[in-house]
């Protein structure tokens, strides 16, 4: 647990991922997901409810004073789960998409899916470099988007020529403005590097380069912030 909590790609050895308090492990059970594991304080289990006590394969309570071994928040969590890995889906080439570019924060990544998932996107396209999608940062910025899509890891930019569907990038100095643009849907739209931005043969690849107009006067901005936007806008056209 402690490796699982601490380690952003101790999951892949595992092969179970651990979510820790009560948002999470709701958002699990909403799907359908059984954990293999509840884990509870000493101080909690006499109070715990059903729906936590009878849904695991194994309970195990710890001492309270062992919380913050097993936790990755400042205040550690009376409860968590713990799930076996999701097996890793073939992708879809034709579903509406969120393709991540070496995006590096984790923050930034768990936002991404959170809107994805709240604007119809079904599926995530992590090419190799970006952050890693069941590290527990990602998982709590992600706040229980993860089990409402279909997660693809380490792609090679070359395997995304097998998408059926346009992919959409964002630029601060190419394109259109995207208020001014009529956005396909279904599409792929793809977040890139903080730094660096979308890489050149990812943006040889796309049909359609956007700028976000920023009256405001600023050079760019916080990639998670440029998702929310594109994805909204895109919701907005497929209606």
């Amino acid at each position: 647990l402690r490796k699982l909590s601490q380690d952003s790609t101790a999951y892949r050895k595992q092969q179970r991922v651990w979510l820790e308090g009560d948002h999470l492990c709701r958002a699990a059970l909403a799907r359908g997901l059984k954990p293999s594991i509840a884990v509870f304080s000493a101080s909690f289990w006499p109070f715990a409810p059903a729906e936590w006590t009878q849904v695991a394969i194994k309970n195990i309570v710890i001492s309270d004073a062992l919380l913050p071994e097993i936790s990755g928040l400042e205040s550690p969590a009376r409860m968590g789960f713990v799930l076996d890995l999701p097996a890793t889906p073939e992708w879809l080439p034709d579903a509406a998409s969120v393709i991540l570019d070496r995006v590096q924060d984790a923050g930034n990544v768990g936002s991404i899916m959170r809107s994805a998932a709240a604007f119809g996107f079904r599926q995530i396209i992590a090419l190799k470099g970006t952050a890693a999608l069941w590290s527990p940062k990602v998982l709590r910025a992600g706040m229980g988007a993860h089990f409402s899509l279909q997660l693809v890891e380490g792609v090679e930019p070359a395997a995304l020529a097998s998408l059926t569907i346009p992919i959409l990038v964002t630029s601060s100095h190419h394109g259109s403005f995207l208020h001014q643009q009529a956005l396909p849907m279904p599409c792929a739209w793809a977040m890139g590097h903080e730094g660096q931005g979308v890489s050149d043969e990812l943006m040889d690849r796309a049909s359609l380069k956007v700028r976000i107009d920023q009256p405001g006067g600023e050079e760019s901005l916080n990639v998670a912030a440029a998702a929310a936007i594109c994805l909204y806008a895109s919701a907005l056209a497929g209606q």
